[in-house]
């Protein structure tokens, strides 16, 4: 992973697939079994080609997105995600960030999930705290 911290610098994780095996782990964990999450003619119901990841999903793979960038030298001040898609099961997807703004020890960064056809699934901004020596 690219963790230089100058402006215009992107990062990722790289891309994976979710499937139900993982919806119902992470269900499980936050008691979210839901049934638009769970059950394909739930999703069609509400209008999805079949049953939908959770929003807090992706928001955990944004979360671990920038722990990873951050290799423990920081710590995540905020985040924000606005979901403009529904992740779909078994779809590939990856979690991104760009180098928005250096201001001191403080990161400002675009984040965002995108599928493997490139559609955006969520995004936002994030703010982390950096020391000195990554920062350019």
């Amino acid at each position: 992973m690219n963790r230089e911290a100058r402006v215009g610098a992107t990062f990722t994780t790289g891309f994976r697939t979710a499937g139900f095996a993982e919806w119902n782990r992470f269900a499980a964990v936050n008691d979210e079994f839901v049934p638009i999450h769970m059950d394909d003619d739930e999703g069609r119901a509400a209008g999805y080609p079949g049953a939908i990841g959770m929003g807090r999903l992706q928001w955990s793979y944004a979360h671990n997105l920038l722990r990873e960038w951050l290799a423990g030298e920081g710590r995540i001040v905020s985040v924000a995600l606005r979901f403009t898609g529904p992740q779909l099961k078994s779809v590939d997807f990856a979690p991104f960030g760009r180098v928005a703004a250096l201001r001191g020890e403080e990161v400002d960064l675009d984040v965002w999930i995108e599928d493997a056809e490139g559609a955006v699934l969520a995004s936002g901004r994030a703010t982390v705290t950096l020391p000195g020596p990554r920062l350019r």
